[in-house]
């Protein structure tokens, strides 16, 4: 893996020098080629699991993210972002507790996104998930998680396509893992109000069997052996799809999601299904919206995907429900509600998971 992504890293190299220099009088000041952008959210959040009271919350949460993107070259950006929140992957929240301790600040961001033609995007460095995802909902990647490697988006006419190798874990003395992914779709419009976006896609990671869960250690409802290490590889394939259309002036969207892990034979299987309703481009518009996941314990890496639905992981079934308001265009107030049941397949019994979170947000770019 680490040959093969070195030697991409020198394709994109040779190919950003090799564009054509720009001209100094078409350069601008440097602060035309720069643009920052952020956001800050404030959160009230309620969580109570049926049977394990030591999970349940009542908390105040906060997340800030802020970043820079930057023309370096003809055609190249790069792209620098700063936010709350520790080292998780798939949360950049931190949590009003500590007696008023000051919060960590992550790099969430830093990559380079060149334009190599008009229908071919490279991206290398840690960078957001390229990858579609139908409604946006996190049954494979959570929203906050940000990949780390090299990557490609392919678009031309109603045909796209992603691929890209990742490092997911480098082990000193051991087999690295690593994550491949690759995804094929259209884009196409039955009606003037009417467009469907559909494909399937493959994504997999290197030995992971015998080795520790990502990130913490911690399964997320991932089968594990007596010393806590992964039993299975994680090999899947995904269909997805998304109609979007509208009722009157009310967008709506319906989306489909299903993957499945073809190295395992049970508790392989996971989708998610749902419909979007409203728009939050401008003051005064109001979006609501329903999904309903089932996400196996083996079917993805708990690790990775959502983690507010069921505690965060697999293993966990259920609905979701929100619905946003736009106070002004850049501020927003908005309610989420989690009615999940987590399967208990790893050796617990099933129980009722719910969570509610209130959150205010403000943004500018």
């Amino acid at each position: 893996m680490k040959s093969i992504a070195t030697a991409l890293g020198s394709v994109l190299m040779i190919g950003v020098l090799a564009q054509p220099a720009r001209a100094e009088d078409d350069a601008g000041s440097w602060v035309d080629r720069v643009a920052l952008y952020g956001d800050l959210r404030l959160r009230y959040e309620d969580i109570h699991e049926e049977g394990n009271p030591d999970a349940n919350r009542d908390r105040e949460r906060g997340r800030a993210r802020f970043g820079i993107k930057a023309e370096v070259h003809e055609n190249v950006q790069i792209v620098f972002g700063l936010a709350t929140g520790g080292d998780n992957p798939v949360s950049r929240n931190v949590t009003g507790d500590g007696g008023f301790t000051s919060k960590e600040i992550a790099l969430e961001l830093f990559y380079v996104d060149w334009a190599a033609t008009d229908s071919l995007n490279i991206h290398a460095g840690k960078m957001k998930t390229p990858l579609f995802r139908a409604g946006k909902v996190a049954l494979i990647w959570d929203n906050d998680l940000n990949l780390e490697g090299i990557s490609a988006r392919y678009h031309a006419g109603m045909f796209f396509g992603n691929v890209g190798i990742f490092s997911a874990e480098e082990r000193s003395g051991q087999d690295d893992s690593a994550l491949y992914i690759g995804q094929l779709g259209l884009v196409t419009g039955l009606s003037e109000r009417t467009k469907l976006t559909a494909g399937f896609g493959y994504f997999g990671y290197s030995n992971t069997i015998g080795n520790e869960p990502f990130y913490n250690g911690a399964p997320k409802g991932n089968t594990v052996d007596a010393n806590g290490n992964l039993v299975f590889e994680y090999e899947n394939f995904e269909l997805f799809m998304q109609l979007d259309t509208a009722i009157g002036d009310w967008p709506l969207q319906l989306y489909g999601h299903y993957t499945v892990n073809n190295e395992v034979d049970r508790q392989d299987t996971a989708y998610a299904l749902g419909a979007r309703l409203g728009s939050t481009k401008q003051q005064g518009n109001m979006q609501f919206r329903w999904t309903y996941l089932d996400i196996e314990a083996d079917s993805v890496i708990g690790t990775f995907n959502d983690s507010d639905f069921g505690g965060g992981g697999t293993d966990a079934s259920g609905h979701i429900f929100s619905g946003q308001y736009m106070l002004t265009d850049n501020i927003n107030v908005a309610g989420t509600v989690f009615l999940n049941q987590i399967d208990g397949f790893q050796g617990g019994v099933k129980r009722d998971f719910d969570r509610v979170q209130l959150d205010i947000g403000f943004k500018f770019e």
